[in-house]
């Protein structure tokens, strides 16, 4: 501003300088010698006034543009985290008309409380790296729920089987949309424990809108027969998924807008990847992964701005699944065709992926008092285990199955072992009927429904051929008993690992539990690779 303001008195010393100078010119083409006569006084008045007056359009006219420069230097600061920045829309238009530059609509307009407060926009970074450039971001909103909370359960099922590539080549956004910062902090410490790898790495994010975020409720108009409670809940909504978007707009190539109680497939990602690469050359405005109301539904990150001043513009109207279709309305269908010609050019703009990718599982809504009973028809049924050809063993463990899931079962590729609460001491033995030559293992606890029930703090231990033991089981925790070495351990309810030649050829392997077990724990794949 400091430099706008030079700018004016410059300008001003100019105008000034160059009247003052056609003055003296004029004076000059008169007798310098002779007493100006009252005619001659007269004509030079009349001449200064003009120049006053065009002097005084010009001074307003800058005044103008520089009131407006700097509203739009204020205004148009991208929307991020490492500074105080504005959350707009659209930046200057470019194009003049009368001497006067036009600003395009941005969210003020449709929200003028947000001007009481410069960072009302701001958004509140919990927990996060400021990860950019990656293919996927997903968009998780959450809320504060009166009974069951579903959060770390979709996010556990959102992180399940991801390979380390499609890690760093996504983004999850958690916008918490609460301004009670002891549920934010309570609920950021919950994720951080939970998943401490994701938040190191900035695969996750949480994220919060500023206190002055939301309009007072209490004066929304009721509208569709709803309750005051139910129209405040849906605005909110609508603002809840803008901000996120209009945050997200920038870190990635697609955006997938999601909810905080859902179950993903285990291959969403790469089915969601490669279809919109597929589909890369087509002028679609979404793609539905799920046929429910909001969820699964992705968006070319380049669009999300024009989508969320939509929503902003009538975010007290409508539900937001309704303002989507609005959006399809307004771009293709013709006044003057029918119903079936609008709905075919809709269905263009609106791709739809089969089956499923996510499934909605919340049966207590966050709206007070709402059931949720809806499920998706084309999700079908999940893989909970993963079947492999394992070499011939002998299996032995301390560990109680529950009904029909053995651990014989899943070595053989029928099932999932799912145990009860494992102690300090409890293991699993694979021992083979004479030592042979392998490469690597993988033992994977969990599955996309019971993502908590994970082995932790166990350890994988090997036999070599050359040692002699009469026992294969562990009588205590210490490093090779009965001639075991610890080879590895599980990390994020997983173990993975290659043999080192000098441990070749292999009589067993042995997982051995060091602590107590808060939950039960469920390997979903066992993978001894010969």
């Amino acid at each position: 501003m400091r430099f706008h303001t030079v700018k004016l008195r410059l300008v001003v010393a100019l105008v000034c300088f160059l009247s003052l100078t056609w003055i003296t010119f004029i004076s000059s083409d008169g007798d310098s010698e002779d007493v100006p006569d009252v005619q001659t006084l007269y004509k030079r008045l009349k001449v200064m006034e003009k120049l006053g007056g065009q002097v005084h359009k010009d001074l307003k006219s800058i005044r103008e543009r520089l009131n407006n420069a700097s509203i739009a230097s204020n205004q148009s600061q991208s929307f991020n985290t490492s500074s105080t920045r504005s959350l707009l829309a659209d930046k200057w238009s470019p194009g003049k008309s009368g001497g006067q530059t036009f600003i395009l609509p941005n969210i003020y307009i449709y929200m003028p409380h947000l001007t009481q407060h410069q960072d009302s926009l701001v958004p509140n970074v919990v927990l996060g790296r400021g990860r950019r450039g990656v293919s996927l971001v997903l968009g998780v909103p959450t809320v504060k729920r009166n009974k069951q909370n579903y959060l770390l359960s979709t996010l556990g099922s959102l992180l399940y089987g991801l390979t380390a590539s499609q890690q760093q080549d996504l983004l999850i956004i958690v916008f918490m949309a609460e301004t009670d910062w002891d549920f934010v902090n309570s609920t950021a410490e919950t994720i951080s424990r939970n998943f401490p790898a994701e938040v190191r790495s900035g695969l996750l994010e949480v994220v919060t809108p500023s206190q002055y975020y939301y309009p007072d409720f209490s004066k929304l108009r009721k509208t569709f027969g709803d309750s005051k409670e139910r129209v405040k809940w849906r605005t909110k909504q609508n603002l809840d998924f803008s901000f996120l978007m209009l945050y997200a707009r920038d870190k990635g190539t697609y955006y997938v807008q999601l909810e905080d109680d859902l179950v993903a497939k285990a291959d969403y990602y790469e089915s969601m990847k490669n279809y919109a690469n597929q589909q890369a050359s087509k002028q679609w405005l979404f793609v539905e992964f799920s046929q429910l109301g909001f969820i699964g539904k992705m968006f070319r990150s380049r669009d999300l701005p024009m989508i969320a001043e939509f929503f902003f513009m009538f975010h007290a109207d409508k539900p937001i699944d309704w303002l989507l279709d609005h959006i399809l309305w307004v771009k293709v269908c013709n006044p003057e065709k029918d119903k079936k010609d609008c709905e075919q050019q809709k269905s263009a703009l609106k791709q739809v992926f089969k089956p499923s990718l996510f499934q909605h599982v919340g049966l207590h809504s966050s709206l007070s008092g709402k059931l949720q009973k809806l499920k998706d028809k084309d999700f079908g049924k999940q893989t909970l285990h993963r079947p492999h050809s394992n070499p011939q063993a002998e299996l032995n463990t301390s560990m109680k199955h529950y009904q029909q899931h053995s651990l014989q079962r899943l070595y053989d590729g029928l099932d999932f072992f799912w145990a009860l609460t494992p102690v300090c001491g409890d293991y699993i033995v694979i021992s083979f009927p004479k030592p042979m030559h392998l490469k690597g293992y993988l033992f994977r606890s969990g599955n996309i429904e019971t993502v908590s029930d994970k082995f932790s703090n166990t350890t994988v231990e090997v036999l070599p051929g050359n040692a002699t033991t009469g026992q294969h089981l562990p009588s205590d925790n210490s490093d090779s008993v009965g001639g075991f070495i610890t080879i590895g351990a599980f990390e994020n309810g997983i173990a993975e690992g290659v043999f080192d030649e000098g441990l070749q050829p292999i009589s067993a392997l042995r997982l051995v539990v060091q602590s107590d077990s808060d939950v039960w724990a469920l390997l979903s794949e066992v993978h001894i690779r010969v």
